[in-house]
């Protein structure tokens, strides 16, 4: 089957190979990727890894072998998962707890969206507790997570102030309030999803309520954030990173979430980027030089 290697001397840094098929665990299930998306944290790992390796984690697409074990879907069905690494391939072997089936109203491109920033904006969002009547602030609200955890947190009744841009397509996803900068939100915050860091953390925390929680799950800027004690106002503001893997939650469970909400259309995945397979190496470029205009870039493989 062909899928994608890491080859340092090739542009975007990736080649095309044929490679052998998947062997699946008892606990696994072979998908048939029909589409996968990328993430900046993939652009870093191609920088570092060993050529020959194989990236992808977002994919979807159709079941062509149960997990021999029984769990997991059956044959045929049409699906979304997390993969460790290996998903841009044309076939590709999940655990079937990070493996979630799709609504017929959920596309396999809407779908591919989902695994890395859907699942970040969720679990981020539950760390600040119920957010029904309070406030939450989402920096980097333009980008892949950020739209999605505007989203998510309008839905479960939070006031949301986004900061980003652009600002009509932030409104239009239920934000109250966008500004162009953390400085222009007044103090009270519950919850902040701080996809930037830097500078801009520091000025998250000074604006969170007293017992208010600040989760950063990206760091756009290299600037160092400057924290003194009184900048926590002695009211035990708390700052965690985020980490999916460490959230105990299950992929099936959420991503099943995730794509129930869409079919209901309350969630709306914005692909700014929708290209064949082949055009990925074009695509990783638009992506290391921040000209998508935020959103997912998606890659289909017919």
């Amino acid at each position: 089957m062909r899928a994608v290697i890491r080859a340092g001397d090739q542009p975007g840094r990736i080649g095309f190979d044929d490679v052998d098929e998947p062997v699946p665990a008892p606990d696994e299930a072979v998908i048939a990727v029909r589409a996968f998306s990328v993430n900046r944290g993939e652009l870093s790992l191609l920088e570092i890894r060993p050529d020959g390796w194989r990236p992808g984690q977002d994919v979807a697409g159709e079941i062509v072998v149960a997990a021999a074990d029984g769990s997991g879907p059956p044959v045929g069905a049409r699906v979304v998962a997390r993969a460790d690494q290996a998903g841009w391939a044309e076939r590709v072997a999940v655990p079937t707890d990070r493996i979630a089936v799709l609504p017929d109203a959920v596309s396999f491109e809407q779908a591919a969206t989902l695994p890395i920033a859907g699942l970040t904006a969720l679990r981020s969002l539950r760390m600040g507790g119920p957010l029904l009547g309070n406030r939450v602030m989402v920096t980097g609200a333009g980008g892949g997570v950020g739209r999605f955890a505007v989203e998510l947190a309008v839905d479960a009744g939070a006031r949301v102030t986004a900061v980003g841009h652009p600002a009509d397509e932030l409104r239009a996803l239920g934000a109250a309030e966008v500004v162009p900068e953390v400085e222009a939100v007044e103090a009270g915050l519950a919850l902040v999803v701080d996809a930037v860091g830097g500078p801009v953390l520091t000025a998250s925390v000074k604006r969170c309520r007293p017992g208010g929680t600040v989760v950063l799950v990206g760091a756009v800027t290299q600037e160092p954030a400057t924290l003194r004690l009184w900048d926590f106002g002695g009211h035990g503001v708390s700052i965690t990173s985020f980490f999916s893997a460490m959230t105990g939650a299950r992929d099936d469970e959420d991503l099943g979430t995730l794509v129930g909400l869409i079919a209901e259309g309350r969630l709306h995945p914005h692909i700014s980027h929708l290209a064949d397979w082949s055009e990925l190496a074009e695509t990783l470029d638009l992506l290391r030089n921040r000209k998508l205009g935020g959103g997912k870039a998606v890659l289909t493989i017919s």
